[in-house]
């Protein structure tokens, strides 16, 4: 067997361990171990990399996403990976300059747009992140991911009614977004439009019956005098769905 073939086994060793205890010991060992077999065997790295970000061990992180932009220049996927490094190292600057690079390799990588908006949320940067997150929407306008960060931020200020039409650009999208069908119910909720929430979070729970988020909310629209009937009822339904559909399985 050779180098690439030993290096190729003990990485999916460490697959098998990260997989059934995350960030543990003996993932990073057998991962190690691959890179003993075959130093350029970039898959290795990346995922020794996320342990150590799991970890907060971001010096350590970061020299493994570094190794891999050194063997892969010409993959974006390495610069948005070392990007993401820094900005979870709170190295926001570093991090533009590493999803900017991914850019320049591929100016139409959507990941790279989003995260360089992210970014500049982070830095309070509200009207560049909003630019960035429409860059990224035009760039690719099947892409869901896009709207609904934009969504998110526009939710973030209170302005909702943006928001909501965003949301809504999402689910046209994918109808299945969960997490924007919920955010959706919350929009609703904070104007006092309880009908339309409670109609999100039933929509929530006939594709997730074991959402606790919709559950929870669904439970304090029901205490809430204007909402209370319907809400009961729903939550009713939707419990003896949820039990009917579990007693089956």
């Amino acid at each position: 067997m050779g180098k690439r073939d030993q290096a190729s086994q003990w990485f999916k060793k460490g697959c098998h361990y990260d997989s059934l205890e995350p960030d543990s010991d003996r993932a990073v060992e057998a991962y190690r171990e691959s890179l003993a077999c075959d130093e350029t065997y970039t898959d290795a790295y990346v995922n020794l990399g996320f342990i150590f970000l799991g970890r907060g061990e971001y010096d350590e992180a970061l020299r493994c996403f570094e190794k891999v932009v050194k063997l892969e220049p010409a993959n974006p996927e390495a610069y948005n990976n070392l990007g993401y490094a820094y900005e979870t190292a709170e190295r926001t600057g570093s991090a533009k300059m590493m999803y900017r690079r991914a850019l320049e390799l591929d100016p139409e990588n959507i990941e790279a747009m989003i995260n360089i908006a992210h970014v500049l949320e982070l830095e309070g940067d509200y009207h560049g992140a909003v630019s960035e997150y429409e860059r990224a929407i035009n760039s690719n306008a099947g892409a869901a991911a896009p709207h609904f960060c934009l969504a998110v931020l526009y939710d973030r200020h209170d302005m909702f009614d943006e928001a909501i039409e965003e949301y809504h650009h999402v689910l046209e999208i994918d109808g299945g977004y969960l997490k924007a069908i919920f955010n959706l119910g919350n929009v609703y909720v904070q104007l006092g439009d309880y009908d339309r929430a409670i109609e999100a979070y039933e929509r929530v729970l006939q594709l997730d019956p074991d959402c606790v988020d919709a559950w929870s909310s669904l439970g304090s629209i029901s205490e809430e005098p204007r909402a209370r009937e319907k809400a009961r009822a729903v939550f009713k339904q939707s419990f003896l769905s949820y039990a009917n559909t579990s007693l089956s399985q």
